[in-house]
């Protein structure tokens, strides 16, 4: 299973964090990234200074934070190899996976335990075959031999851990079967939980001899500790706990963190949407009642089961999820069922309960085309928050109120999946729908993004999801959306025609133009936004004549009441900005640095084995090793856990080759041949016991500092790779540059959906392209970006008379305007985008003075662009003043400047 850009992008991060870590300390390491400019922004106040796990200064303890949906426990099963690698330095280490439910407890071993699960082949793909998961409470399954020589993961829960439960008092009892695994141990060892008096009256043992516990196992052997969506676990970690288990490291994945917890790295739901790992925004209607909710999912349902028909892309059986109540208040889970089958007429082998008491999703598989029976709906109260996972769920409908619900947001996370992890042709099913009992918009709203908020979204970016049924919503414009979201008006339709034509132009309906009823069970289209013409003649076309002919009326009626107030995309405009493109050996295609590489072979046969002093060194003391990477010191010890050998290999079984071969595991170059790669390390290996004269064994002890180091010299050739493949395709003498509108990047309405947006009111803009109300988020001192300058320079921006319209451009954003570089992320997205009058296309990068340096690169690619635009294309690096010139004067001097 390939990982997503951002989930890569989190493991980088972390063994980033784990590399520093292991030389310069947990607290150092961590205050270094977190502190960075670009960490800090992504982190918006979580990061900061390093808070020790209960006082522990030594023990690397840090959080990632990703959204509900963001596959936080398969990132979790590839952490174990980045923590193995660059911080324990074990080859296969001993692994503590604690989960917040026993449910869950059992479903995480039984998805490690299965070779075919995502989970289990993340961990084979770095360790092989030999892995071994046991369910904490079945630990004498493990075999002595498995230590050391196999990956070995317990998967627990903090209930586990607690001497007060069985289970607890299970983990911390003398247990004879395990003596095996003390042999050679010292019986006094220092922190291991001694017999005590009673304990040693029971087995006719010394009390100050160890137990032969599982406790005092893991405190032995140091563990990874893995706390999969559990922060209450750690934050519940008593000091004595902590001590007993002894982790060498703990790494928490949560959506919603503790106030106290390390948060190195931070995902947004942005991230994921663009990733098609879940669906936004998500729409919401309001009722008054929960019968008028539970009418309004229904049909819901059936409306995207009728697009998922038409859809091809892979068989869809959307779900309507139902939240019921508690026992003793009014729509229990019986009496929503009872209506569903009395009022609607809906099939009893259609619906499942799935409670604590009534599991009737047990053995069916939802994703099943043929399954019998074929599951529309789910009824439950909290029991699906544990687990229970189908991305066909679209639709959440909650008779309960949400407000005060703690288990909401855990549900309403279940119909955030995509199906596939696959954006749909159809935006209805690239949506999710949520009705809800309420008064108003909003405060459905606001309730809604409290708990999508509580699933692990910024709040702007749970504000900025929420969009109202023009169907089912209200048309309330009071409140919290108000200032921010100018809401589309509507126009409705009253139409005369039989439901078979009415089914047919309810097929053909899109989001701006549907078919309904109105409470009076009147035939209705209604309009939001503007149509196309498109749009518009798929819908009349279904209808009677005088139908069409009145709807046709009443839409160019709407477009000419409301053009002058709505934005250049809502009224159906749309720009292109040009592509960079490159002629490379004959093919001609947008620039792309991944791509140039493709065309220039680079290979290690060339390159350097010599390692000096000042890069890597050993030296041998009374205690152990002493490292010296790149003038950082680090001490191994043969006591230290860190450093343990594998078990059953003498050290007279060591060779080069078996140093070479574990090496080669380490460093996993996919763009380099096995035979290159080991016919290198062979003679940097050679060099370093020869010319070096540094022992084997020092070597054998210290290999993971050194596939390390040696891994970073790989790297530091692939860049130059790159670097010089950048440079010859686009700036060289031979290379040959275009730009292609076709190819190019098309700004249009809803590009820039679920985008945090600037929030600001001292200011509204009056020229951008998407509306005054939907301008991304500025970098900046606040949220909202209105106190930076970046803002400030938008405003300059919007007061240019040349421009017609702009847009704020979204880094990262997989519809923004990117050109390409040769470091970093390969991409620089410039920060704005305009249409000029006189058609031309301008982009803007905005440099603060600290930061004009740094951006050579960026000005040299921008300027190629132009110059291969031919005059239509203009680009500029503006600064905050230039000879006295502000950002509008230097925008105007460019496009006022013949090219």
């Amino acid at each position: 299973m390939e990982l997503k850009t951002y989930q890569r992008e989190t493991l980088a991060i972390l063994r980033r964090f784990l590399r520093d870590a292991r030389i310069r300390g947990p607290k150092a390491a961590y205050e270094a990234i977190t502190q960075e400019p670009e960490q800090a922004k992504r982190l918006r106040g979580y990061g900061g200074s390093y808070t020790p796990l209960l006082g522990d200064e030594e023990l690397p303890y840090v959080c990632l934070r990703l959204p509900t949906g963001g596959g936080k426990t398969v990132l979790a099963a590839h952490s174990i190899a980045a923590a193995a690698e660059d911080y324990i330095g074990q080859e296969y280490p001993v692994v503590l996976w604690l989960v917040p439910s026993t449910t869950i407890r059992k479903q995480t071993a039984e998805a490690l335990q299965n070779p075919r699960h995502p989970y289990r082949k993340a961990l084979a793909q770095h360790f092989g075959e030999p892995v071994r998961v046991f369910d904490m409470a079945d630990f004498r399954r493990l075999a002595k031999h498995d230590l050391g020589q196999h990956l070995c993961v317990f998967v627990g829960t903090i209930q586990n851990l607690r001497v007060k439960s069985t289970d607890g008092r299970k983990v911390y009892a003398h247990d004879e079967n395990l003596e095996k695994f003390f042999t050679g141990v010292d019986r006094r060892t220092p922190g291991l939980e001694p017999l005590g008096e009673e304990v040693a009256k029971k087995v006719g043992g010394d009390p100050a001899d160890i137990r032969y516990s599982f406790a005092n196992l893991m405190h032995l052997h140091r563990p990874l500790m893995i706390v999969d969506e559990a922060h209450k676990a750690v934050t519940g970690l008593s000091r004595e706990m902590q001590s007993r288990v002894n982790p060498a490291a703990v790494i928490e994945f949560t959506a919603t963190p503790h106030k106290k917890s390390n948060i190195l790295h931070a995902v947004s739901a942005l991230e994921l949407k663009n990733e098609q790992m879940i669906k936004l925004p998500v729409r919401l209607g309001e009722q008054q009642t929960w019968e008028a909710a539970v009418t309004a999912a229904i049909a819901k349902r059936a409306e995207l089961a009728e697009e998922a028909e038409r859809d091809r892309e892979g068989y869809i059986r959307p779900i309507v999820l139902f939240q019921a109540q508690d026992k003793g208040q009014d729509v229990t889970v019986d009496v929503l069922k009872q209506h569903l089958i009395d009022v609607h007429g809906i099939d009893e082998s259609s619906i499942a309960i799935a409670t604590g008491e009534q599991r009737e999703l047990d053995g069916i598989d939802l994703f099943d085309p043929d399954a019998d029976p074929l599951i529309e709906f789910v009824i439950t109260k909290e029991a699906l928050k544990e687990g229970w996972d189908c991305s066909f769920a679209y639709v959440f409908c909650s008779v309960a109120n949400i407000k005060s619900s703690t288990d909401a947001e855990q549900l309403l996370g279940r119909v955030l999946r995509m199906p596939y992890a696959k954006r749909r042709k159809s935006p209805k099913l690239n949506k999710a729908y949520a009705h809800l009992v309420s008064k108003s918009f909003a405060e459905a709203a606001t309730a809604l993004r409290d708990r999508l908020v509580e699933m692990g979204f910024e709040e702007t970016e749970a504000e900025a999801n929420i969009e109202a049924d023009p169907q089912f919503g209200s048309d309330d414009t009071d409140g919290l959306w108000a200032p921010q979201r100018r809401p589309r008006p509507t126009a409705r339709i009253e139409v005369a025609a039989n439901e078979e034509a009415l089914e047919r132009a309810r097929a053909a309906s899109s989001d701006r133009l549907t078919v309904t009823k109105s409470d009076a069970g009147k035939a209705e289209v209604v309009v939001t936004g503007f149509v196309s013409d498109e749009q518009l003649e798929r819908v009349a076309a279904e209808l009677p004549e005088e139908a069409a002919n009145r709807v046709r009326e009443k839409v160019a009626s709407y477009h000419a009441e409301y053009a002058l107030s709505a934005s250049p995309a809502e009224r159906g405009a749309s720009f292109v900005a040009p592509a960079l493109m490159a002629h490379v050996q004959g093919d001609l295609f947008p620039a792309d640095t991944e791509r140039f590489t493709e065309y220039f072979d680079w290979s290690l046969k060339d390159a350097s084995v010599q390692l000096g002093k000042d890069e890597f060194d050993v030296s041998v003391t009374e205690d152990g090793f002493e490292i010296d990477l790149d003038g950082n010191h680090l001490t191994l010890r043969p006591t230290d856990q860190s450093d343990q050998l594998l078990l059953d290999i003498d050290v007279e079984g060591w060779s080069e080759a078996g140093l070479v071969a574990l090496l080669a595991r380490q460093i996993r170059a996919i763009d380099i041949p096995d035979s290159e790669k080991v016919e290198w390390l062979s003679s940097v290996v050679r060099y370093l016991v020869g010319a070096r004269n540094i022992p084997l064994a020092a070597l054998m002890r210290c290999r993971f500092i050194l596939a390390r180091k040696l891994d970073e010299r790989i790297d530091a050739l692939r860049q130059a790779a790159k670097q010089n493949a950048y440079q010859a395709c686009l700036f060289g003498p031979d290379a040959d540059v275009a730009v292609s509108f076709e190819n190019g990047f098309r700004f249009f309405e809803g590009m820039f959906d679920g985008v945090p947006t600037y929030r600001g009111t001292k200011y509204t803009f009056a020229k951008h392209f998407l509306g005054p109300d939907r301008v991304p988020r500025f970098d900046g001192k606040g949220d909202d970006g209105a106190d930076g300058d970046e803002f400030k320079a938008a405003q300059l921006i919007d007061a240019t008379d040349e421009i017609e319209y702009w847009v704020r451009n979204v880094a990262g954003h997989p519809n923004a305007f990117r050109l390409p570089v040769a470091h970093g992320g390969n991409w620089t997205y410039p920060d704005f985008v305009a249409k000029l009058k006189d058609d031309r296309i301008l982009v803007v990068e905005y440099k603060g003075a600290h930061l004009v340096d740094q951006s050579l690169a960026k000005r040299a690619i921008g300027q190629l662009w132009q110059r291969a635009s031919d005059g239509r294309g203009v680009y500029v690096l503006a600064e905050k003043s230039v000879a006295g010139m502000d950002v509008r004067e230097q925008i105007k001097l460019a496009i006022s400047t013949k090219t």
